[in-house]
């Protein structure tokens, strides 16, 4: 059953008659982490439950695990023939921040799989004529993976590697990408990977003070002092916004990572829940009234209480939900509400 009805979806989205938003999500792929370990595996979970059982309006389906031939219009098929096969060095996955498992192999496939899915939704509507406009990976946002080794939680780059298969597989359509990352760290990985890229602009949003290896050049870094809160942080965005907008995209991804928020164990800005919010009404609304598509992952989120029961954590589930909320609500002209 579920079979057919993915198979009836993705022949609506072919013909353009699909509006409401495709997420997909890759928690079906949660392996066991060390005791203490201070990555949040369980917040996936818990976003796509939360979405799912308020009845958000979207399409949920499980996201496929990436081939490696769409790895490799990114990354070095040694790198990723050895990840797969367990034959990364100790130091290499500690700079991974995973300890390695087949379990974990599925895991960074699939996150990598959703996102291009998502983007193939997106770009077939865009052939077909209409349809659907935005669709999101409830995971995803990896974009400290570098062309052949990876960091910060990041295997491979979910983002880089969905851009590449668009402009391989979908030219007559997608021409032009935008990269907008608005995580708390900036996007070095995928500014190294588009270098030189002219089809792809990368824009990265972050917190001075939060960087945590060697910075890459975007085509556009903003960097916004530690400390700051909800008006200083908006109004430094609706700056670029109408630049961003106005670039013709015609398929935008965005990084909408939940690390500037107040209650992020790991960032060092201080948007409120409402500051959120906002971030991801102006730049979807930006974007989808330009006629680009968006695709929307999820990226950092570090509650400072590793208990999913705790208020923290919650904090940050809900942070995230917000995202994928705020796109059920925006689909383009006569849809956003």
């Amino acid at each position: 059953m579920l079979r057919r009805t993915c198979a009836l979806l993705a022949v609506r989205r072919a013909r353009g008659l699909a509006t409401r938003p495709v997420f997909y999500y890759n928690d079906v792929w949660e392996f066991p982490l060390p005791e203490n370990h201070r990555f949040p595996m369980a917040k996936y979970r818990l976003v796509r439950e939360a979405l799912q059982a308020e009845g958000v309006a979207a399409a949920f389906e499980p996201s496929p695990l990436a081939s490696l031939r769409d790895l490799t219009t990114t990354h070095c098929r040694a790198y990723c023939e050895r990840f797969v096969g367990g034959e990364l060095t100790a130091a290499e996955n500690r700079n991974i921040g995973f300890p390695w498992s087949p379990a974990g192999v599925n895991r960074a496939l699939s996150s990598t799989g959703g996102t291009v899915a998502a983007a193939r939704a997106v770009a077939d509507a865009r052939r077909a004529g209409g349809g659907l406009r935005v669709a999101g990976h409830v995971a995803g946002g990896t974009h400290h993976a570098f062309f052949d080794r990876g960091e910060g939680f990041c295997v491979f780059s979910d983002i880089a590697v969905a851009a590449n298969v668009l402009l391989r597989d979908y030219g007559d359509v997608v021409e032009k990408i935008l990269v907008v990352d608005v995580d708390v760290h900036q996007g070095n990985g995928n500014a190294q990977l588009f270098e030189g890229e002219t089809a792809v602009t990368t824009f990265s949003m972050h917190c001075d003070g939060n960087y945590f290896s060697e910075k890459r050049a975007s085509d556009v870094d903003v960097e916004v002092p530690v400390g700051a809160g909800d008006g200083e942080y908006l109004r430094l965005l609706k700056s670029y916004v109408q630049m961003l907008a106005g670039g013709g995209a015609d398929v935008v991804f965005l990084q909408a990572g939940v690390d500037p928020s107040e209650h992020d164990r790991l960032g060092k800005l201080r948007l409120t829940a409402d500051g959120l919010r906002r971030r991801n009404k102006l730049l979807l609304d930006a974007f989808l009234r330009k006629g680009s598509s968006v695709v929307v992952t999820m990226g950092g989120g570090y509650p400072k209480n590793l208990d999913p029961a705790s208020p923290e954590y919650r904090a940050i589930v809900e942070a995230h939900a917000d995202v994928y909320r705020a796109m059920s609500r925006s689909r383009g002209p006569g849809h956003t509400k």
